[in-house]
């Protein structure tokens, strides 16, 4: 029987793809197809990975998507999504290599209780395991997106616990809540897309948690670059604007004003620092006419009880104060 699906978006992946692939055929269980959707790469990585792994029937089954223009991370998620024939999806960036039970344990965990829509991995960095790359996102008052494990030891990470988001990069979902929600925004493009899907299953009422036993390797970057980088830079800024735009309602504007306004003047002292504080400027312009042209995503908060909104809010403070110490 199908268990899942498992999604790997793949744009010029040459260097990483084929590992990525060859560690799912290596896992405890097989019940679940590999859905590869490229999005208009310039390489011949996927032609190469047809050779190896054929279109097949069997399990894993592996099937591919091609699109004829680059659509972006989020679109290319949703098109898998769509075609994916199982009840739970396994997203998985192209430069991962999972460890042999990561599969097994990301289901497990994701059928935990009813009220769990996703499940974050525990992501090591590819270049010294010993160091965290992600563990689950976290999205604060002062506007800003993060993973509190970022560069620590994955020694100090074993525990479950309950994140805000889980990081699209390897990342366990329910399907139906997750079709429910309108899937990915395609809108974001690439980055923030994951941790506004966690904000709005949140508003429903859902959990997302972090998998210390579900384990990758992870190259990061492995599309778009360095860490710090104008693409990045623009699309993370306007990004950003747009996530707090789209799921919070008027009395957290206003409750989070300070905070906000705070955050985004020491993201814009610390890229200028860099020499990008002009990209900086035009991206968060760019943020609000992105809001401006999507007016109809935003959230109906008129159907979220307060008390979840409160909730919310609530998590939003405690993430400030993890994010400032």
């Amino acid at each position: 029987m199908l268990r899942l699906s498992i999604i790997i978006p793949n744009y010029n992946g040459k260097e990483y793809l084929k590992n990525c692939v060859d560690s799912l055929f290596k896992q405890s269980v097989r019940s679940f197809e590999v859905i590869i959707v490229d999005d208009a790469s310039s390489d011949d990585a996927v032609d190469e990975l047809m050779q190896e792994y054929p279109a097949n029937t069997g399990l894993p089954c592996v099937r591919y998507l091609k699109h004829a223009e680059n659509k972006g991370f989020a679109a290319s998620v949703n098109d898998g999504i769509a075609a994916a024939r199982a009840e739970y999806v396994l997203l998985l960036n192209n430069d991962t290599v999972a460890d042999p039970g990561f599969v097994e344990a990301m289901w497990r965990d994701i059928r935990r209780s009813d009220s769990v829509f996703s499940v974050s991995a525990k992501m090591l960095n590819m270049h010294e395991p010993s160091k965290m790359d992600d563990a689950g996102d976290y999205f604060c008052a002062l506007g800003w997106a993060f993973s509190d494990a970022r560069d620590k030891e994955a020694t100090e990470y074993n525990r479950l616990r309950e994140v805000f988001s889980a990081c699209g990069g390897a990342a366990i979902y329910r399907r139906d809540v997750l079709l429910d929600l309108g899937g990915f925004d395609e809108a974001h493009f690439a980055y923030l897309e994951d941790v506004d899907l966690g904000y709005r299953a949140k508003l429903k009422g859902y959990r997302n948690i972090y998998s210390p036993e579900a384990v990758v390797l992870h190259a990061g970057s492995g599309s778009s670059g360095s860490r710090y980088n104008e693409f990045k830079l623009r699309l993370t800024v306007r990004n950003q604007v747009y996530l707090l735009y789209k799921n919070m309602p008027l009395w957290q504007w206003i409750v989070n004003f300070l905070p906000l306004m705070a955050g985004w003047i020491i993201k814009l002292v610390f890229f200028a620092r860099k020499g990008m504080g002009g990209a900086y400027i035009k991206a968060f312009a760019e943020g609000i006419r992105l809001c401006a042209a999507n007016k109809d995503k935003r959230v109906d908060h008129s159907s979220v009880p307060l008390s979840r909104q409160l909730k919310t809010e609530g998590e939003l403070i405690i993430n400030t104060i993890r994010r400032i110490l």
